[in-house]
């Protein structure tokens, strides 16, 4: 409920964000919310680590017709994850000084869990085997750091994710 309701306002580009402001959205006292959360940085890695969880889970349960569909939906998942936690992403960088273990560990969670996707369209030679999970995230995440709306990057993702597909013999 407290991370719902963290999640909801961190997402809210109108709202100023405070421990009081995510304790009134959830409903709980104060004292609730630290009982949980000691601090600002204990919530914010908590809804990080959250979404880096339901990535990971993606990897497992993403269902398409071939490897290389299911290498790319869950490209698409990742790419969401991204921008829509880039703000909760800034936060918790300032918060920690910069230095959030909790970011780097998040990101060899990621490979981990998607490196059998890319093996698997390598393998059927969907997906071009030049390229490591590495540079295809940072790809990701490259297109992700520009400025613009969904409607604007989308199309930018979808050409990038093109690129990735073996050429035909």
């Amino acid at each position: 409920m407290i991370l719902e309701a963290a999640r909801s306002a961190f997402a809210d580009p109108q709202t100023e964000v405070s421990m009081a402001e995510i304790s009134r959205r959830a409903g709980v006292g104060m004292a609730t919310l630290y009982r949980n959360f000691p601090g600002r940085r204990e919530l914010l890695e908590a809804l990080y680590i959250d979404e880096v969880d339901a990535v990971c889970d993606a990897a497992k349960t993403v269902e398409a017709e071939t490897p290389g569909a299911a290498f790319e939906a869950w490209l698409h998942r990742f790419f969401f994850f991204i921008t829509s936690k880039h703000p909760v992403g800034i936060e918790l960088l300032k918060h920690s000084g910069g230095t959030a273990p909790v970011m780097g560990e998040s990101r060899g969670r990621v490979t981990v869990a998607g490196r059998p996707l890319l093996h698997a369209a390598q393998r059927t030679h969907e997906v071009r085997k030049d390229l490591t999970l590495e540079q295809i995230l940072d790809l990701v995440v490259g297109i992700a750091s520009i400025h613009g709306e969904s409607d604007y990057l989308e199309p930018i993702l979808q050409a990038a994710l093109d690129g990735l597909r073996s050429p035909k013999g």
